[in-house]
């Protein structure tokens, strides 16, 4: 079976932007995650500059790798209404820059209020801040992804995954038929097992077919939580969820460790090739 193969931006998180394009396009590859947004080194402003967007495409032209995707910060579960609609209205304008840079995807948080603190008012108004969001990315000719991703509280170097929205099967399924159908899923099997690590097939029944996004990486277990670490590093067995899949698009390798992202990257590509799989650096 072959898999189109993109690389995922968080584990350069610490790097310059133009370390990113240096490093994919020594792996070859040809399609890279950026990000907007968190303050971090790697990721551009989160409202860039007109020169910062443009250098940022040029980095794009010169190594010859596309950055369809593109990675917001966002929470749409606040509980005070005033701060939800300031990060409303900040993700819209961070959508826009991520048109601007020529992305066609973004990949948002439905937000980290742990599900059983939910209300009907949360629900509500995070289910019309996706519509406003998305009828915004439907001018621009973008799509939203919805990253399925629990809460995280780091304990002791660990961390502590909790439900979300995103990562609860019933909430899930509760998105799924509310959302627009234009909203897809970044589906993250680490992620799903480090919050329901009895859950082998990581939620794939539920979201298969609205699947627009993928992230492959692992989570180890460390103490009372987890370690994140690479594809093939730990148990998550990639082989038959990947085959059962309907999802024909990019799949971006998200090694998260900062002290290692080559290897990172290196080892969770052999191991897709380990599993039979053919690699083909979209």
């Amino acid at each position: 079976m072959r898999l189109k193969i993109g690389c995922g931006e968080w584990g350069f998180r610490e790097l310059p932007m133009a370390e990113h394009f240096r490093i994919a396009a020594q792996f070859g590859f040809r399609t890279l995650e950026f990000g907007l947004g968190g303050g971090q080194t790697g990721r551009l402003p989160a409202e860039p500059t007109a020169g910062e967007i443009a250098e940022f495409r040029a980095l794009a032209v010169r190594h010859g790798i596309a950055t369809p995707a593109c990675c917001l910060e966002n929470d749409f579960t606040l509980p005070d209404p005033i701060a939800h609609a300031t990060r409303v209205a900040a993700t819209l304008r961070q959508i826009q820059a991520a048109a601007a840079c020529g992305a066609s995807q973004v990949r948002l948080f439905a937000g980290f209020t742990p599900v059983e603190a939910m209300t009907t008012a949360i629900w509500d108004r995070m289910l019309a801040a996706f519509r406003e969001t998305d009828a915004l990315c439907e001018q621009l000719g973008l799509t939203i992804a919805i990253e399925t991703h629990g809460r995280i509280t780091l304990r002791d170097g660990a961390a502590i995954h909790e439900h979300t929205v995103s990562t609860d099967s019933v909430s899930l399924a509760r998105l799924l038929r509310e959302l627009p159908p234009r909203v897809g899923f970044n589906w993250d099997p680490g992620n799903l097992k480090a919050v329901a690590p009895d859950d082998r097939l990581c939620s794939l029944p539920l979201l298969n077919g609205r699947i627009t996004y993928c992230h492959l990486k692992d989570w180890r277990r460390a103490g009372a939580g987890w370690t994140a670490c690479a594809v093939g590093d730990d148990d998550l067995d990639y082989g038959p969820l990947l085959r059962q899949a309907r999802y024909d698009g990019v799949y971006l390798i998200e090694y998260e460790p900062t002290h290692d992202p080559v290897d990172g990257l290196r080892r969770s590509l052999n191991a897709l090739r380990r599993l039979g799989f053919e690699l083909d650096f979209a």
